[in-house]
């Protein structure tokens, strides 16, 4: 029992350590790692009509797209391309309301691809930036 509790609270300080060093671009990129981990955990929830879980995981993801992505535009210094990651995750967040609400699968498959695509243009852009 306490090796489980022990394994977490590990896991909790080493993501911390991770957060607190982290620049600003790194977190951005962590907050995309874990929305796309948790739409993958909830289709596995789907998958074995574990609803519940399905729901956690997706409510998860949530927070991540509106209190993490979302709250990180900065539409005064971003201009149109600000405007339009707003949009995204708005359009994000819906899917994932929807695919929660309709057990759908296909929701989350858009939602992730969408959060994908955009996470691989964040990493090189901070490719880009450490080359500059």
């Amino acid at each position: 029992m306490y090796g489980m509790r022990g394994a977490a609270a590990y896991g909790r300080v080493n993501v911390e350590s991770h957060v607190l060093s982290a620049s600003p671009h790194k977190l951005i990129e962590l907050l995309f790692e874990n929305c796309l981990r948790q739409i993958k955990t909830a289709r596995v929830h789907l998958e074995q009509k574990q609803i519940s879980a399905k729901g956690e995981a997706i409510g998860k993801a949530l927070d991540i797209v509106n209190q993490g992505l979302l709250a990180a535009v900065d539409k005064d210094k971003g201009g149109e391309v600000a405007e339009r990651l707003e949009s995204l995750y708005l359009y994000v967040g819906e899917l994932l309301v929807q695919a929660n609400l309709r057990n759908d699968a296909s929701k989350l498959d858009t939602a992730e691809t969408i959060l994908s695509q955009l996470a691989g243009a964040w990493k090189e852009i901070a490719t880009e930036a450490a080359e500059a």
